[in-house]
């Protein structure tokens, strides 16, 4: 309340104290010119009048100037008349002040003139955008320590060019800045330094206000600019401006001051923390490396131990074998590694059924090879997909017995199975429908367990053999209703001395009318079963010395084969069945051979056993049966095994719980009957030749690389075939034998191989055979210490061109360079002889290469010769200059005998093989420095000889085992056959068994179908 009463009074006051003061009239402009002078006894002349009235009419603010021009006037007077001559003198209205002005400032001495002009630039404040005005300032802003200041304003004052008060000072006249042109020069000389300086003003002002605060200070850009302009400043700075500046000035030191303390401190912590970074970068780098170096070695240990695990499990598990080969490579792809995976199927690859729970008993196909039966202990049969045994899968689970199942069997048309049991019966079922087989019939009347089934080749009768010592015929033309036909009675007492199981059983014959039947004897009984009604006994088989597990006919059903605990299975002529005549006994097994059965051919016996493995017989001669291979991988006693109807997947069962479906077809070809001395791909890389000590030469169908097949044999040759040659176009093969004879054969129809011409000037075995690269010539080496040349422009008529002969050796190996101008041969002398065959008539000796002998062979594309010796090394010579060789390197690493060398297309890789049974790869892309790439094993005996199909992603080797090896070359094309065959990824606890510590990764989970 008191508040608003004070400015209630305070409202009153102002409005009874202000006068407004309007513009003069007219009349009142004349009163205010004549009447001061008037009063003080003077005149003012009328012109004058007139000119006054007229120049200050209308005019604001005018009244100051009238005054001075007025005063000015007065003291140019004429007696006691203001006269317009007065006026003009002065300078009239507009210049009387500034006359007045320059005149005062022109009658100061030098250093007052600075005063007064610093005085008189303090006391106008520029206009931004309009006119310059004057500015009132305090006493203090002045320059106290300027001993011109006071007669200065004294001199100013009298002159009223500034009004004084006790404390300000201002311009009288604000017109004085327009009028006087020295004041306007000067403003106009540094417009903007007199801005700094007014700004600096302001902020003295302020910072003495503030008790020269610190922070009121000058910094940065403004002192920038203050500092500038105050070393050029005129006029010079107050006082209080220096201060102002000058602590400024300081406290910019200062602060500068601090923070280079500040930034030096920082530059140090820097560096401290740099050092301590680096320190600890060094720590966290030596972590990391020694990390890195731990997990290397930890890396190399795990993958070395899958390595030697898979090499462990590839029997036994080649599945799990092949990914943890596969997964050790991608840890470390290192040569063992690398070798690991090439390695995975160096034996034939076989797919384990683990679903059962118990001994697995018997493993059948059906007729059409896309489903098989398997039978436990565990109760149950179980039907797989088999169309791709690879991948098989279970589709049905048979349940309906009540003991161990103990045998299968399909009916011809593959519409029935039928399952023996300890149960004491057969059962019938429809699996039609794999998915759901149901059952039909139960065949019931045996007393104890039923250990086998057959069907009849026709399917309406089927033979049963069970513990309670009987064999029983029975009529399932109906299924679902099966009756008894008949009981087998030889008339001998078949008791047994103990209650051990003793097999019994009986087996068709394809012809429907013979039986043969086991008992669990030492024998085996022949039937007549022409009338199933009425079967007779027609005679007995025997020769074993213990039980007989098994028998199984031939195809053709004039042979017969008898698996016993004897050790042995023996082959039987059944071509007349009243007199069967025994052929030849087998012997190789370590322990009971359990089961026996005939591949679709007729070719091949395989044969099960306790010792755990499974071997294959060639029996093409009966007679003179041979042991091809044996397969192991069961951890236990085999019950029992089976072809697949094309041959090319054996099934087997075992006590150890699985059904194994080794794949007979792939990687391993069999069929020689002795070693495998040499082999070739033809042009059209379809065909395979192999030449062999049992005399023969075979051609090979690899139209299918993963389904190798047998063409041909080529039979003529009376002692071992050492080698074959094929011509560029691929119609001519060439073999060369220890029967002193080359032969050319016309390959036009590969299933039926004609001979064409038999050569026999040679007076030794002949050891090599070569075509030119053109075809048109033929050359062969012979221990006879002769080489010779053949035109066969006509392959029947072949033209002798030139014998090169060596007075101390024979000639073991022959080859033509790239482009058929040299020849080379290696000898028994340990030497290799260089021709020059440009003219193949006369042949010219040009070289001989001391230390190495036995076999040469030409690099496709460049001048590099290999060479072998039995000092178990490789050399590399570099023929640029043929008639000065000069070696490139040698290549060591075999441990034995090196047989033989085969360069790629390329050239770029070469395969070694030895008497180790190794096989190794080396790198040729600098020939000077080979590098190994790869050992490839799988071969039992001697490696023989090795060759590239024109692929370069496959490799073929023959060796004393009889067998041909086919290998992939390329880690990816192996990789991607490990994951196509697998039938599992690797699980979560395998991986942790085998990769503790290491991430799950299955190699091929990509590749699992499920």
């Amino acid at each position: 309340m008191t508040d608003q009463l004070g400015l209630t009074r305070l409202a009153e006051a102002l409005q009874e104290s202000q006068v407004l003061v309007g513009p003069l009239t007219g009349d009142e402009l004349r009163e205010a010119i004549i009447q001061p002078a008037v009063r003080a006894g003077y005149t003012v002349e009328s012109a004058l009048l007139a000119t006054l009235c007229t120049n200050a009419d209308g005019r604001a603010g005018v009244l100051p100037l009238l005054s001075h021009a007025l005063l000015e006037t007065w003291r140019r007077r004429r007696g006691n008349t203001l006269t317009l001559a007065g006026f003009q003198a002065s300078g009239g209205m507009d210049g009387a002040l500034g006359q007045t002005a320059e005149t005062l400032y022109a009658s100061l001495d030098v250093g007052q003139q600075a005063s007064a002009k610093a005085l008189i630039l303090r006391l106008t404040a520029l206009g931004e955008g309009t006119e310059d005005t004057k500015r009132r300032i305090g006493r203090g802003e002045l320059d106290a320590d300027d001993p011109h200041l006071d007669a200065v304003l004294e001199r100013l004052a009298v002159a009223r060019l500034i009004t004084l008060d006790c404390d300000t000072v201002e311009l009288t006249h604000e017109a004085l800045i327009r009028s006087w042109p020295r004041l306007h020069r000067w403003l106009s000389e540094d417009r903007e330094g007199l801005r700094i300086h007014h700004r600096l003003t302001e902020a003295t002002t302020a910072w003495e206000t503030l008790d020269r605060d610190p922070g009121a200070l000058y910094r940065g850009t403004r002192l920038a600019l203050a500092r500038d302009w105050a070393q050029r400043c005129d006029p010079p700075l107050s006082t209080p401006e220096r201060r102002f500046l000058e602590a400024s000035i300081a406290a910019e030191v200062a602060e500068r001051s601090l923070v280079q303390r500040r930034a030096r401190r920082l530059r140090q912590l820097l560096v401290v923390l740099t050092v301590l970074l680096l320190l600890a970068f060094a720590a966290v780098g030596y972590a990391v490396h020694a990390q890195r170096l731990a997990a290397q070695e930890r890396n190399i240990a795990l993958s070395q131990k899958a390595v030697a695990e898979a090499a462990a499990l590839r029997a036994t598990n080649p599945a799990l074998a092949a990914q943890l080969g596969l997964a050790a490579y991608r840890l470390v792809p290192a040569s063992q590694t690398r070798d690991s995976v090439l390695n995975a199927f160096a034996t034939p690859y076989a797919t384990r059924l683990t679903a059962h729970t118990d001994v697995t008993t018997r493993a059948v196909f059906r007729p059409d090879g896309r489903l098989l039966a398997t039978t436990s202990r565990d109760g149950t049969a179980r039907l797989w997909e088999v169309g791709d045994p690879h991948h098989p899968r279970e589709v049905a689970v048979l349940s309906s017995h009540t003991a161990p199942v103990q045998g299968a069997v399909f009916s011809p048309d593959g519409r029935l199975l039928a399952t023996a049991s300890w149960d004491s019966t057969a059962r019938l079922w429809d699996v039609t429908e794999p998915h759901q087989p149901h059952e039909l019939g139960v065949v019931a009347g045996h007393t104890d367990a039923v250990y086998s089934v057959a069907f009849s080749p026709d399917g309406n009768v089927l033979v049963t053999g069970s513990a309670d010592r009987t064999i029983r015929l029975w009529d399932v033309s109906d299924p679902r209703e099966p009756h008894p036909l008949a009981t087998l009675d030889d008339g001998v007492d078949h008791r047994w001395a103990s209650n051990i199981n003793k097999p019994v059983g009986a087996i068709w014959s394809p012809s429907g009318a013979t039986l043969a039947t086991i008992t669990g004897d030492t024998s085996v009984r022949l039937w007549d079963v022409s009338n199933p009604h009425q079967p007779h006994h027609l005679t007995t088989l025997t020769g074993h010395t213990d039980v007989i597990w098994s028998v199984a006919f031939g195809p053709d059903g004039r042979a017969l084969a008898s698996a016993s605990a004897d050790r042995t299975a023996r082959l039987w002529d059944l071509t007349d069945p009243q007199q069967p005549q025994q052929l030849a006994v087998l012997t190789g097994h370590t322990n009971d051979v359990i089961s026996a059965t005939f591949n679709p051919d007729r070719h091949v016996l395989a044969t099960g056993s306790t010792d755990r493995t499974v071997r294959l017989w060639d029996v093409s001669n009966p007679r003179q049966p041979r042991e091809l291979t044996s397969l192991a991988g069961h951890t236990d006693m085999i019950w029992s095994v089976a072809f697949s109807p094309d041959a090319r997947t054996l099934a087997s069962t075992s006590d150890d719980g699985t059904v194994r479906l080794t794949d007979l077809s792939g990687r391993v070809l069999t069929g020689h009957t002795s070693a495998v001395y040499s082999l070739m791909f033809s042009p059209d890389r379809r065909t395979l030749a192999t030449a062999s000590a049992d005399r023969t030469a075979r051609l090979w169908d690899l139209t299918d690389p993963q389904r190798p097949q047998q063409l041909a044999v080529l039979t003529g040759h009376t002692d071992e075939v050492f080698a074959t040659a094929s011509n560029p176009r691929g119609d001519i093969l060439a073999t060369a034998s220890a029967d002193h004879t080359v032969r050319l054969w016309d390959l036009t129809d590969l299933h039926q191989p004609r001979p064409l011409v038999t050569l026999a000037d040679h007076a030794e075995g002949v050891t090599a055979v070569a075509f030119s690269p053109d075809g048109t010539v033929l050359a062969s080496s012979s221990t006879d210490r002769t080489i010779r040349l053949w035109r066969i422009t006509d392959p029947r008529q072949p033209r002798p061109l030139a014998t090169l002969s060596s007075e101390s050796a024979g000639f073991m190996s022959v080859a033509f360079s790239p482009d058929g101008a040299l020849l080379a041969a290696g000898s028994t002398d340990r030497t290799t002889q260089l021709w020059d065959i440009t003219n193949t008539e006369q042949p010219q000796p040009i070289a001989t290469l001391p230390g190495h002998s036995t076999a040469t062979s030409f690099s496709p594309h460049d001048w590099v010769l290999v060479t072998m010796s039995p000092d178990h090394t490789v050399r590399l010579w570099d023929l640029a200059n043929p008639r000065k060789p000069k070696s490139l390197a040698s290549l060591p690493g075999h441990t034995a005998t090196i047989q033989n060398a085969a360069f790629n297309s390329t050239g770029t890789v070469l395969a070694t093989t030895g008497n180790d049974h190794t096989t190794r790869l080396w790198n040729l892309a600098n020939p000077r420095h080979p590098e190994q790439t790869a050992t490839l094993t799988g071969h039992t005996d001697t490696i023989h000889a090795a060759a590239f199909h024109p692929d370069n992603t496959t490799l073929a080797t023959t060796g004393a085992d009889h067998t041909i090896r086919l290998w992939d070359t390329s880690i990816e094309q192996a990789t991607a056959r490990i994951c196509n065959v697998i039938d599992r990824p690797i699980t979560q606890a395998e991986w942790d068994h085998h990769f503790p510590g290491l991430h799950y990764q299955p190699p091929c989970r990509q590749n699992h179908r499920d």
